[in-house]
């Protein structure tokens, strides 16, 4: 995995010298003191602090940036073609991972419903803690294996309370997506995301049939004229 020897520009004044003493009595305090709670609170700090003060911080960022830019471009001259292109793939990864993890707190945020679980899924829930395992992957494995040999019977249960659930999230889902039109988010309902996804798909299909019946004519017409 290739990292880049550049480090990006921080936010200004979010450490500034009148909260700098508070900022460590603050880390001392960690058990005490969630990271969340001490970005707010320097955050205050920074808004109070007058314009004057403020502007020593941002000439500094931006100073910070120009540095930035110049050390991403040395380093990416040094890259040869294949480096720079798996520079470039990475970077689109952590884009897209991004990108969902976004999507997901966002859809979290409008409460969409969580989706229903499988008989297994159930099962696991319910016995994971007192299997025993050296691991978390340790007793997955084990509880797969014993769901494995467990007869239709023994499933039922669970796959019954599976179907329970199953009815439980559509309920829930089609209140959901009602809201979200409601709300002007269509894109998050299912069958307009359904439609958007199979569009492409349908494009390149119609376009793979057309030039199939280009070629099937050009063939015809060849074979007349011989």
């Amino acid at each position: 995995m290739l990292v880049a020897c550049t480090c990006l520009p921080g936010l200004p004044g979010l450490i500034s010298q009148n909260n700098e003493h508070e900022y460590v009595a603050l880390k001392i305090l960690r058990l005490e003191v969630s990271n969340t709670e001490l970005i707010k609170k320097l955050a205050g700090a920074w808004k109070e602090l007058p314009a004057s003060q403020k502007q020593v911080y941002e000439e500094a960022r931006k100073t910070d940036w120009i540095r930035y830019g110049e050390q991403l471009a040395a380093y990416k001259a040094q890259l040869t073609p294949a480096q720079a292109a798996a520079l470039k793939e990475e970077r689109r990864k952590q884009m897209a991972r991004r990108r969902s993890i976004r999507a997901k707190r966002e859809l979290t945020l409008l409460g969409k419903p969580k989706r229903a679980r499988s008989g297994f899924n159930i099962f696991l829930s319910e016995n994971f803690q007192q299997t025993e395992g050296n691991s978390p992957v340790a007793k997955l494995k084990k509880l797969f294996d014993t769901w494995q040999k467990m007869s239709a019977s023994q499933k039922q249960p669970y796959l019954q309370l599976a179907q329970d659930d199953k009815v439980r999230y559509e309920n829930e889902i089609k209140s959901w997506e009602a809201k979200m039109i409601e709300l002007g988010r269509e894109d998050l309902v299912r069958s307009r995301r359904q439609r958007l996804k199979k569009k492409p798909a349908e494009t390149a299909k119609q376009t793979a049939t057309a030039k199939a019946s280009s070629s099937g004519k050009k063939a015809k017409l060849k074979k007349s004229e011989e």
